[in-house]
């Protein structure tokens, strides 16, 4: 069969593609922008990719468009499909009909730390040798692709709330009939798709409900926005867990302030302990939602540990790319401002009173619309200093994230500016965060030149 994906350079869709490759189709692409990371993984596996959306690239007309949701009427592609008769398909839908059934599915939901939490449960599967497949809307280092078929009935899946595609509004998730359910955490996110947090909490009920009494879903017990969606009804088995002092099934008790060494601890017991590369609370959660979701599937919790202890972590989380002479520089994918606080609370863990500048690009859609605005100061009160990048497309000013700051920040809109303006920051131990969803214009390789 030949498959032609639009908008195949997203990570979703781009990790679709070498799957249906890997099935023996004959795939190609087409996306506005062709770009690595993505872009090198698809050639790498033969997948030919076209720049733009010009509707010759659908001659001779392929057997079957899957269609990103990043698509929309007026698209000419789009238009072609549908004046032609083409079938066509979502991602989500045709991961379902094709690659799920039969499988043991273990899905990772949530606000924050998707990627990160699939990323190290597949690899906790792995190194057990359970030789799973899997969807990763990332580049984790411990694998060469993001994108597996697997060697087993066990598959993990990255599972998104946003929607499916132009003409199926769904969530991502509910497409996946998941056994094992991780749901590590509910806010207010994807302010372009959805009015509210209630409406979020309706998806994450829909996914609740797909999921069999013979499975598990996990969660934190302090998360007051799942358990209302929880409270909506569920039908099945829980497991939850904590950081917290409090009566939990699983525990986390932190054996170094930043994250890096902790013990597990199941109804009081302890079942292990992870010393690791990782920092930040939000990593030691992580890293027990991943471990209870492989002991539902027979990983015992110190194969887990030993794990962890070898996890490489996820490409633009945390990823240190440069160090100059004492002077750091990490790319981080923070777009919402509890993953900037928590991604800066966990670094300030780590290097105590060096210096932390933060540089913060507001390009989410929720970010773009100013939806967060009022929090995104409080988020960098662990950093020294903060450079606000404002995009052209920012729908609003940002003078007042700047005013109202709880550390000393300034206000840039224009890129080499801003780098000058970093680099005559640095001092000895600098650590330099970047912040963005996207490229930010090629900041993060201006800024290490410079340095």
């Amino acid at each position: 069969m030949h498959i032609h994906i639009l908008g195949i350079c997203g990570t979703f869709m781009g990790s679709l593609a070498q799957l249906a490759k890997a099935l023996g189709h004959k795939v190609t692409g087409s996306d506005a922008n062709v770009y690595p990371p993505m872009s090198t993984q698809l050639e790498q596996a033969g997948i030919e990719l076209i720049q733009g959306f010009d509707p010759i690239h659908l001659k001779p007309t392929p057997d079957l468009v899957i269609i990103g949701n990043a698509m929309s009427r007026g698209n000419p592609s789009v238009e072609y499909v549908l004046n032609q008769g083409i079938a066509y398909t979502s991602g989500p839908q045709w991961l379902h009909d094709f690659v799920l059934p039969n499988k043991w599915v273990l899905a990772v939901a949530g606000t924050h730390g998707k990627t990160t939490t699939s990323s190290m449960l597949a690899w906790i599967l792995e190194y057990a040798g359970m030789k799973p497949g899997f969807l990763i809307g990332g580049v984790t280092k411990n694998f060469p692709t993001s994108a597996r078929l697997g060697e087993s009935d066990f598959f993990v899946v990255e599972a998104d709330e946003y929607d499916s595609a132009f003409f199926d509004k769904r969530s991502k998730f509910v497409h996946y009939n998941a056994r094992t359910v991780i749901l590590n955490n509910l806010e207010f996110d994807h302010a372009d798709i959805f009015s509210d947090l209630a409406a979020i909490q309706t998806q994450f009920h829909h996914l609740v409900r797909t999921v069999p009494n013979n499975g598990l879903i996990i969660s934190p017990a302090n998360d007051q926005a799942l358990n209302q969606a929880l409270q909506k009804g569920c039908w099945t088995p829980q497991s939850k867990f904590t950081l917290d002092e409090t009566d939990c099934e699983w525990r986390a008790e932190l054996k170094s302030d930043d994250g890096s060494s902790f013990s597990v601890l199941l109804q009081g017991k302890k079942v292990a302990d992870i010393h690791w590369q990782q920092t930040g609370l939000h990593n030691v959660n992580n890293a027990l939602a991943a471990l209870i979701a492989a002991r539902n599937v027979g990983v015992d919790p110190t194969t887990s540990a030993k794990a962890l202890e070898n996890f490489a972590g996820v490409k633009r989380r945390m990823e240190c790319l440069a160090d100059i002479n004492s002077i750091k520089v990490y790319d981080d994918f923070a777009h919402h401002p509890t993953a900037i606080k928590t991604t800066l609370a966990g670094l300030r863990a780590k290097v105590g009173t060096e210096k932390i500048i933060a540089i913060i690009e507001p390009r989410s859609n929720t970010m773009r619309m100013g939806v967060h605005k009022d929090a995104l100061g409080k988020s960098t009160v662990d950093a020294d200093m903060v450079l606000w990048y404002q995009p052209a497309n920012v729908d609003w000013a940002m003078n007042d994230v700047v005013n109202k700051s709880p550390v000393p920040a300034k206000l840039l809109r224009d890129l080499d500016e801003l780098v000058k303006t970093a680099v005559s920051l640095k001092e000895n131990n600098t650590h330099f965060v970047i912040m963005s969803n996207g490229g930010f214009g090629g900041v993060h390789q201006k800024l290490i030149a410079a340095l």
